[in-house]
């Protein structure tokens, strides 16, 4: 199996590479999003550390059942090889009505097959009012047309 963009890396693969990303995620199809990491992908997320694609798909499922409506904006940031970083954001709600918005940097690291073998994710997040919230498309793919992490000033 192959996921491309394959390495290496060029700008616009790279570019390619993280929109996929965000589309999938965007999706909250745990299942589907789980099929870009390789069998035995190693992450790091806040402070969990996860080992598999199949604990992968698990933590995408408790983070999809708690984080609502969620919506994630993502922009590469550098790209090297088989290694690309990127910045994030993402708001969703919890289930007490509650939004939030988080902040975060993931370090990605490809296999040749261009599924991910290392991903390293910093995030924070703080509450927002739902009035602050920036990220207004429908559920699901982020529109072409919607600004970026840039637009926003983050």
């Amino acid at each position: 199996m192959t996921r491309p963009p394959l390495p290496q890396y060029s700008f616009e693969t790279a570019i390619q590479k993280v929109r996929l990303a965000e589309d999938g995620w965007n999706s909250r199809d745990a299942a589907k999003v789980a099929l870009a990491y390789s069998e035995n992908t190693r992450w790091r997320n806040r402070a969990e550390f996860i080992v598999g694609r199949t604990a992968v798909e698990e933590f995408l499922t408790r983070k999809w059942a708690k984080e609502l409506e969620y919506r994630l904006i993502k922009h590469l940031w550098v790209f090297d090889g088989n290694r690309i970083a990127v910045r994030y954001a993402y708001e969703f709600r919890d289930d007490s009505e509650n939004w939030l918005r988080a902040y975060g940097n993931e370090n990605w690291e490809f296999g040749d097959d261009g599924l991910m073998r290392h991903r390293h994710a910093s995030i924070n997040e703080h509450p927002i009012a739902e009035g602050d919230r920036k990220f207004h498309w429908p559920l699901g793919r982020r529109p072409d047309d919607h600004p970026g992490l840039t637009a926003f000033g983050f």
